[in-house]
């Protein structure tokens, strides 16, 4: 059984447990969760804890359509769903529903270096990709102009700060400047949301960054 290191924050996953987070951000904390059993009972906890203060709430009137207006929501997909347990197959069961299949369905695009990415359909709050880097090498080193999840789904990779292993999640801020790179054993693949672009530290990559939209 994988050992999962890093996990979530309690302010990202309070915000899951809100409906608070950015689509792309809602998406790699839900692939998470359905890994990391650590990390799903806190999500309950928290979802108790919001239970409770609305069971404090005075009560307000509703509107007669209230009842079909969330059913509405529901059918159309605007109400996040619940993590749920990994599936069959290498993606978790959040993720293969914004791919549209397991990793076989992925369409990959070439960005140098070897290294590949998808980037996911979702608003515009934040970008989400996947990101699928060979054994041993590394991606330009860059800093972060807001805040970055990157889940592990395959391989590891290292960086100044730490190893991160299948079902780990690093969480990179403003402050943090780095350059991960792959282990030699098996090519790593990723779950990368941004709510905003990165800083890369050399002169190629932040010419390419628009057309990789990174």
């Amino acid at each position: 059984m994988t050992e999962i290191k890093h996990h979530l924050t309690d302010a990202l996953l309070i915000a899951y447990s809100a409906g608070t987070l950015p689509e792309g951000f809602n998406l790699v904390v839900a692939t998470h969760i359905s890994l990391c059993d650590e990390c799903r009972a806190q999500m309950h906890e928290y979802d108790a804890v919001g239970g409770a203060i609305m069971d404090e709430e005075t009560p307000v009137s509703m509107s007669n359509d209230s009842f079909a207006a969330v059913l509405d929501l529901i059918k159309n997909g605007d109400v996040a769903a619940p993590a749920r347990r990994i599936s069959s197959g290498h993606f978790p069961t959040p993720l293969q529903e914004y791919v549209g299949g397991d990793l076989d369905a992925v369409q990959w695009r070439k960005v140098g270096g070897g290294v590949r990415q998808a980037i996911l359909k979702v608003d515009k709050s934040a970008s989400v990709r996947l990101l699928h880097i060979p054994a041993g090498v590394s991606v330009p080193d860059h800093g972060h102009r807001g805040t970055e999840l990157t889940l592990v789904l395959q391989g590891a990779f290292s960086d100044k700060t730490d190893r991160f292993g299948k079902g780990d999640i690093e969480v990179a801020t403003q402050d943090l400047n780095h350059q991960p790179i792959a282990e030699m054993d098996v090519d790593c693949i990723c779950l990368a949301a941004t709510d905003a672009p990165l800083r890369f530290n050399s002169l190629i990559p932040r010419l390419l960054q628009p057309f990789l939209q990174i």
